[in-house]
């Protein structure tokens, strides 16, 4: 029956059935041949899945970004750094990724930021001169820095699986967040000399210092809520609903772009995103009820714990396992499905949940710019027009230097707690 269950999900994902509608199917299916389980057992998990009062920061950071993008703040962080890097050779591009650096730690979400940066910055590119190519690579590989600079939407559905500190994964994803966009600003660097890519005219100091007033309260927004979560004035879940109040208030009073009028038609596009992401998470769910049924955790974990090469074959594994899985699948489905039954075997190995989770994260971030599935990269070549193959081509330097820095992850993976450790001293 196991077998069966396989080929028929390989097969509901060759031919193009939603992942959610094909977890759920097979759940129902595989739960329904036990005769000692009733169906009613994928229904209850399904339900009782969504009942985490963490997964409430899901819907909240998409709307965060959400009316960010309406209320026009985008614009305005786009504004303020083509002038401070537009003047340099490929300045567009290094402002894609310095745009993306600050939007993820507003939304929480890559492909909100493909969609909200990448309609705005790979016309302009593509009108000044970039290829379409470089358009799409530069914004799709950029906008993964989403899933990874906290706050994250990844990084918070994770913390509610392996029952560890959101705050102290957001901490763990800042310093390798930071590392992955300068690693793709090397890559600029290099292809800015050999394309002969264009530069902006140099915008005077007394306008730089206008933008950057003008972006100072969405430039606010990453310090009070990672600031807010690390002093432990709220939770993680509570920073995204005050990443909706503060971008809504100065979207209307100070910025005055978001129209009342507007809220619900913003309301129903979160709700619709949000379901997509959620009734996942929710047939994931009952299938992760069906693998416990036939062990797969126990044998996953003895595989682990008797192979040799110990910690780092291990994660050398789990990159490449999460690496394949994240070519047709969301990351959300991914780790509800896979890391209760891998967890296991890194805690049995000494693997921090944290350390493991950042692994993690970065490796699905990674999967959002790798076709089939890859979602920020079908955002990004669907605004520039451009086919799969050509806008793989285009990220595919910059998904190279994203790699480099996994590997650095893989091979030093204790270097990247320091941070949490000194601000969650407990914890480790």
């Amino acid at each position: 029956m196991g077998l069966l269950l396989v080929v028929m999900f390989v097969v509901f994902v060759a031919i193009g059935v939603p992942i959610s509608f094909a977890l759920g199917f097979i759940s129902f299916v595989g739960i329904n041949a036990m005769d000692t389980i009733p169906n009613t057992v994928v229904f209850t998990k399904m339900f009782n899945g969504m009942t985490s009062f963490t997964l409430l920061a899901v819907p909240l950071f998409i709307l965060a970004a959400n009316l960010m993008n309406e209320g026009e703040i985008t614009n305005k962080l786009i504004d303020c750094c083509n002038a401070l890097v537009g003047r340099f050779r490929g300045g567009l591009a290094y402002s894609n990724v310095l745009v993306s650096m600050i939007f993820a730690g507003i939304s929480g979400s890559s492909q909100a930021d493909t969609a909200g940066i990448g309609s705005i910055l790979i016309p302009a590119m593509e009108n000044t001169g970039y290829d379409k190519g470089t358009s799409v690579g530069v914004t799709a590989a950029s906008s993964t820095l989403g899933s990874i600079i906290p706050p994250s939407i990844t990084m918070v559905v994770y913390a509610g699986i392996a029952n560890c500190s959101t705050g102290a994964l957001f901490m763990s994803g800042l310093v390798p967040g930071i590392l992955l966009g300068l690693a793709q600003m090397a890559v600029i660097r290099y292809y800015s000399k050999r394309k002969n890519f264009p530069k902006m005219d140099p915008v005077p100091m007394k306008e730089v210092v206008r933008l950057t007033l003008t972006s100072l309260p969405a430039l606010m927004t990453p310090i009070i809520l990672i600031g807010g979560i690390v002093l432990g004035f709220f939770t993680p879940t509570e920073s995204a609903a005050i990443a909706c109040i503060y971008a809504l208030l100065i979207g209307i009073f100070y910025y005055r772009t978001i129209k009342i009028s507007r809220l619900p038609a913003i309301l129903v596009e979160t709700m619709k995103l949000s379901s997509l992401s959620l009734f996942a998470l929710a047939t994931a769910n009952a299938l992760g009820e069906l693998l416990s049924y036939y062990r797969l955790n126990v044998i996953v974990q003895q595989f682990f714990v008797n192979m040799p090469g110990g910690r780092l074959v291990f994660l050398l594994v789990t990159v490449a396992f999460f690496m394949f899985v994240g070519t047709f699948m969301d990351a959300v489905p991914a780790m509800i499905l896979f890391v209760p039954i891998i967890l296991p075997s890194a805690t049995a190995l000494g693997i921090s949940p944290i350390i493991l989770g950042l692994i993690i994260i970065v490796t699905l971030a990674l999967g959002l710019v790798t076709p089939p599935y890859g979602l920020c990269l079908l955002i990004a070549s669907s605004i520039s027009g451009i086919t799969i193959e050509d806008a793989f081509k285009g990220t595919l330097p910059y998904f190279l230097s994203s790699c480099l820095v996994l590997a650095l992850l893989v091979l030093f993976p204790n270097l990247w707690l320091s941070i949490p450790a000194t601000l969650f001293p407990g914890l480790f």
